[in-house]
């Protein structure tokens, strides 16, 4: 296909996102007394839809300041730059980040929410693949960031009970140092690949690995919701000794352990400051995109907190450190046009070419049944 512009390409994405939008244990411990949860500023912040609820956004930041602490759960720092996200939030506003499970799926979010609901440690916030929110959204807290206006209608809902945040595509990360480049999907079922793909994480319960399989079925004639095709390839792929059942990490990449890696264009990209010879692409006849869900936990124990977070990311500033991550910021076209784009970090974006395909919702819950049914048994 004709390649396009990487803008145009982002566009697109935008225009068909609609179909992405989702209609949507340890002991007890005792209350964390920075919880704002009782009284005053707090209680108006635990059910705040919008910074103007508390007072504006200097009340909002002090109630934060007051609380100290912000809980997020499953949020590498390598991934989409949130090691450098989460810094400058606490450094801008001296609230403390507690950062849990790092390497957590989506799923896991929900269950700690949920098995840690009333807790000081509870997750204040979700950062969930599109299948995951879904199915979810009877935990979020609705609320609208003052940057809520920007945001492309079809990417939120409206009432801010959810809303994407960044996004990209699917993408085949390689050690050119030790594979050929591939020029197609297919070619991952070659010798020269035997012992070295690797999926980022289990389909049936983490967002990556779960549009990982969507790409393989696009990319074998198969469709987002169904991934029939998909499942057979990494079937064939497992039998033909070259799919390996390691989770990857940067810690795999670097050793040489997992020098094929089917995940995101952005956290594939972010593997070359350490690999030099890492590379990314993106196969034209399975351009899956989308987006991750931003979402605020109705039970936050710092409610405030909660939400000065969703302020930053969405601010000029959080929308750009995630583009330096090499992520595609939901707020993308709007900094473009008012001229507070990084034009750098937009410039390094992995280049693609080919139509967008995003999953609607019923791709989802398809996909996601068939997942539960066939995936251990065809892959394990």
């Amino acid at each position: 296909m004709t390649p396009r512009p990487r803008q145009t390409a982002l566009a697109a994405v935008v225009a068909v996102a609609a179909s992405l939008a989702v209609a949507a244990c340890a002991p007890p411990a005792k209350t964390d007394s920075s919880s704002s949860s009782g009284t005053g500023a707090g209680a108006s912040a635990k059910t705040a839809t919008s910074a103007k609820d508390v007072g504006g956004m200097e009340a909002l930041v002090a109630a934060a300041k007051k609380e100290g602490t912000l809980n997020v759960i499953a949020l590498p720092p390598d991934w989409a730059n949130y090691g450098a996200i989460i810094k400058a939030f606490s450094d801008k506003y001296g609230v403390k980040v507690t950062s849990a499970q790092p390497d957590a799926s989506s799923a896991d979010e929900i269950t700690a929410a949920t098995r840690l609901k009333g807790q000081s440690g509870a997750p204040d916030v979700f950062d969930l693949g599109a299948a995951v929110a879904s199915a979810n959204t009877t935990m979020f807290a609705p609320y609208k960031v003052a940057t809520f206006d920007s945001v492309p209608t079809d990417l939120k809902d409206a009432n801010g009970t959810w809303v994407n945040d960044y996004g990209g595509y699917m993408s085949v990360g390689y050690d050119s140092s030790k594979v050929p480049a591939p020029t197609s999907f297919a070619d991952l079922l070659k010798p020269a690949y035997k012992g070295k793909v690797a999926l980022n994480g289990d389909p049936t319960k983490a967002g990556a690995a779960f549009a990982g399989v969507q790409m393989a079925s696009l990319a074998n004639g198969g469709t987002a919701g169904d991934v029939a095709k998909g499942v057979a390839f990494f079937k064939q792929l497992k039998k033909a000794g070259n799919f390996i059942p390691v989770d990857p990490t940067p810690a795999t990449i670097a050793s040489g352990q997992t020098p094929v890696v089917i995940d995101w264009d952005y956290l594939n990209a972010a593997q070359s400051a350490k690999v030099p010879s890492w590379k990314v692409y993106v196969p034209d006849n399975a351009v899956v995109a989308g987006y991750y869900v931003q979402a605020v936990n109705k039970d936050a124990p710092h409610p405030a907190a909660a939400r000065l977070w969703q302020e930053f990311l969405y601010s000029d500033d959080g929308q750009n450190l995630w583009l330096k991550g090499g992520a595609r910021p939901v707020r993308f076209d709007d900094l473009k046009k008012s001229g507070k784009l990084d034009s750098a970090a937009a410039a390094a974006l992995p280049p693609v070419t080919g139509t967008p395909v995003v999953p609607s919702s019923a791709d989802s819950d398809s996909a996601k049944a068939y997942l539960a049914k066939e995936w251990a048994n065809a892959v394990g």
